[in-house]
């Protein structure tokens, strides 16, 4: 029998992947509601989630297991146009 354990990476990434799902379907469920309290409610389940979604990022990056590059300036500054934009436009 082989031993099918999944490594650490693995299941942080594993993890990583679940919590970013749950935020999504937070999200999407939030915004098709008509309750304010459930509303308020997936707000604060979706806040939480994403909470952990950054820990379990935090520790890949911390153990090597998710590489990041460091974002250029002009890659920050195209990013908040764009946002900004968006903003305007949705409003």
């Amino acid at each position: 029998m082989q031993n099918s354990s999944m490594t650490e990476q693995e299941l942080l990434t594993d993890l990583l992947h679940s919590e970013r799902a749950a935020i999504k379907q937070y999200a999407e469920n939030c915004t098709e509601s008509g309750c304010m309290n459930l509303r308020s409610l997936l707000i604060d389940c979706m806040s939480e989630c994403s909470e952990d979604q950054y820990a379990i990022f935090d520790q890949m990056k911390q153990r090597n297991l998710y590489k990041t590059k460091p974002a250029q300036q002009q890659e920050i500054r195209t990013a908040k146009q764009d946002m900004t934009s968006l903003q305007q436009q949705t409003w």
